[in-house]
């Protein structure tokens, strides 16, 4: 009789299939209305990121600057120090930080002064709509 009772345990103790697939048919319904709504903020957040990489990029230029009176030639002398008597980097400490969140390096331009930092966005081309400066 107590063979009886405990064998009877054993069957009760766990989930059937069906209780198992609804189950899974509840999360594939939650993941199904939360994934488009997110979707969006994936977008956002990388031109957000791309934002804060320029902001970023220009402070590392223009401590540069104040350190060596001119401006860098390019990016890469935020990283690693060249001929500048008076270099005090790395300005800017990994030369990942010199991507932007899609991949593509930031694009920097001089004339004179005045320079421009740019991110070639999510289309990764250079002078189109979505660029982010």
């Amino acid at each position: 009789m107590n063979e009886r009772k405990k064998n009877r345990g054993r069957r009760d103790a766990g989930f059937t299939l069906i209780e198992i697939l609804l189950v899974v048919v509840i999360i594939g319904i939650l993941a199904a209305v939360a994934v488009p709504r997110l979707g969006g903020r994936v977008g956002q957040s990388q031109i957000a990121a791309a934002r804060a990489g320029v902001g970023a990029i220009g402070t590392a230029i223009d401590l540069y600057e104040t350190d060596n009176g001119k401006l860098p030639d390019s990016l890469q002398n935020l990283v690693t120090k060249g001929s500048e008597p008076n270099w005090n980097g790395p300005y800017i400490r990994k030369a990942e930080g010199l991507k932007d969140p899609w991949g593509t390096e930031f694009q920097y331009t001089k004339q004179g002064n005045v320079y421009t930092v740019v991110s070639a966005g999510p289309d990764l081309s250079f002078g189109s709509s979505d660029d982010v400066k």
